[in-house]
């Protein structure tokens, strides 16, 4: 992968991103499709693969991986495709009894018009591989390697940054604007005064990888992105990273010395019985419940981990993070572009501080019910004591976990329910993310979707024509898709309008029958509250 030195940097970007996991490459990959010239600071050279931590990409990732063109190459990496298990499974061991099994889980399986990707099992370390690579496609040299911001301070015209690289040279970038997406540690976070607000769980949990040749030959139960495992000896949840011989574990209520020391009995109660292993990889955690106190100080904000940290129970973690990463890029490109307003940038905390709260609700509840305080006597016993121990089990598990695994009424439902880009809301729908639609000939409604705006146009006779001169005279790039009978009628009928304005996110932020008088006022709210100059962007029309 090609990189740059610290002393070759340019020394003046539009946007600097200090942090290069996935949430900045994903920020990079939103600003340099749109033009913007972007710098990704990151101190690791290489991507690891000793640590892979995240390996849920839910559905609305994916869907903006597809925006990106990215989706069926990050699909073609991925060691586990969704059609080789949609199920996690509660059992005893992995040799042991099955305890309940839930299926379809994480977006895994298609519903019809509802999503046009689904989820993706696939660790950390291959989405950064991909995002690596596009970034580098968009904007070559963009990528500095082995560097790391150590400092940031701003004016009211720039932000003047300091990279530093593996051996202590440091140089100087001015940035019109600055993404702290450095992770918990974020030096970012500290330059600009802000901290984070909540609370810290108390049991500690040991994270491990490790190489098992032959453990599937033990498997009782088939291949299953999760396995609970419920015993005294290692309560525990571990997974495939692949389909030979690379697991991924969590050991709870083990601290680190403990862990270290017993990670082959761990191992050895997962499977439930002894196994060749060889532990690749340790990762002692303790789960974190936090939002930084503010999200932004002028030209500077916080994405990702530096924002935000929340249990890992249901997947949340990073993909909220890439969700700040497309809210934020959208936006700082817009107002660099010209078309957008400073209400563009003030929506950034209020809209994504209410989303990362509740995940951070989600997944405490997640949490509250683990292998731990699913275990019971007799679970793995042959006779009726342990039929009913499993029975009760089973329920205990349906009852508790099932929002865990079935969580699509969070990723996909999440609103916006203020915001000064989103006008008074008359609908549910304005501030939700659109409903989905394929259209007859197989295509996504979602790919038919502009850069910046977009009108539907769901009746022959919707009057578009205010809303697009309302957008020329703001210089607001606007895209009108019409769609065909009688699809259209469905759609409008669905949403209950007849002109839908779209946000490059895929958010509405308004519907209604008729915009004339009040189409400037509409274009000037969407698009950050103050009049801009005339632009002169090229009109694109769609007839679908």
């Amino acid at each position: 992968m090609p990189s740059v030195s610290p002393l070759r940097v340019p020394g003046r970007v539009q946007v600097l991103i200090a942090g290069g996991g996935p949430v900045g490459l994903a920020a990079a990959v939103e600003l340099g499709r749109r033009g913007i010239d972007v710098l990704v600071v990151e101190p690791r050279a290489t991507v690891s693969h000793a640590r892979p931590r995240c390996k849920t990409l839910n559905v609305r990732t994916m869907e903006h991986l597809r925006r990106w063109g990215l989706a069926e190459r990050l699909r073609a990496r991925a060691p586990l495709p969704p059609s080789w298990s949609q199920d996690v499974v509660f059992c005893t061991s992995l040799s042991g009894r099955e305890l309940s099994r839930f299926t379809g889980v994480l977006g895994l399986v298609p519903e019809g018009d509802r999503f046009p990707e689904t989820g993706q099992q696939a660790p950390q370390y291959v989405l950064e591989e991909v995002l690596r690579e596009a970034v580098e496609e968009i904007a070559p040299g963009r990528l500095v390697l082995g560097s790391k911001v150590v400092g940031v301070r701003q004016d009211a015209e720039l932000v003047t940054v300091t990279v530093e690289d593996g051996t202590g040279r440091r140089s100087v970038v001015a940035a019109d604007y600055v993404i702290g997406c450095d992770g918990p540690r974020s030096v970012v976070r500290d330059e600009i005064g802000a901290r984070y607000v909540g609370g810290e769980a108390l049991r500690p949990n040991f994270g491990m990888v490790f190489e098992s040749p032959g453990l599937w030959e033990h498997v009782a139960h088939g291949p299953a992105v999760q396995y609970w495992v419920v015993n005294a000896a290692a309560p525990a949840l571990v997974g495939p990273l692949d389909r030979t011989d690379t697991w991924w574990a969590i050991g709870f209520g083990v601290d680190r010395e403990t862990g270290e020391r017993e990670a082959q009995q761990i191992i050895d109660g997962v499977a439930g019985r002894p196994v060749r292993a060889k532990v690749l990889s340790t990762d002692p955690w303790t789960a974190r419940m936090m939002t930084v106190d503010r999200m932004r100080d002028g030209r500077v904000f916080l994405a990702g981990d530096a924002a935000h940290l929340n249990p890992p129970f249901g997947g949340h973690g990073l993909n909220t993070g890439i969700g700040d990463a497309v809210d934020l890029g959208w936006k700082l490109a817009s107002v660099l572009d010209g078309w957008g307003g400073p209400g563009v940038l003030d929506s950034y905390e209020s809209e994504r501080r209410p989303v990362q709260e509740r995940v951070i609700r989600e997944a405490t509840a997640n949490m509250r019910v683990l292998s731990t305080e699913l275990y019971a006597d007799d679970l793995d016993a042959d006779d009726e004591a342990g039929a009913r121990a499993r029975r009760a089990a089973g329920v205990r598990i349906q009852e508790s976990k099932k929002a865990e695994f079935h969580s699509l009424g969070l990723v996909l439902g999440l609103r916006i329910a203020e915001s000064p880009i989103v006008p008074v809301a008359h609908s549910v729908r304005a501030g939700a993310r659109l409903p989905h639609l394929f259209l007859a000939d197989g295509r996504s409604l979602y790919d038919l979707l502009g850069a910046g705006l977009t009108l539907l146009a769901l009746t022959e006779d919707a009057p578009v024509a205010a809303v697009e001169e309302a957008a020329r005279l703001r210089g607001v790039p606007l895209t009108v898709v019409r769609l065909p009978e009688p699809v259209a009628a469905g759609y409008a009928a669905k949403l209950g309008a007849r002109l839908v304005l779209v946000r490059p996110d895929q958010v509405v932020a308004w519907l209604g029958d008729e915009a004339a008088e009040d189409a400037v006022a509409l274009i000037d709210t969407v698009g950050g509250g103050a009049p801009r100059p005339v632009h002169t962007f090229p009109e694109r029309k769609q007839h679908v």
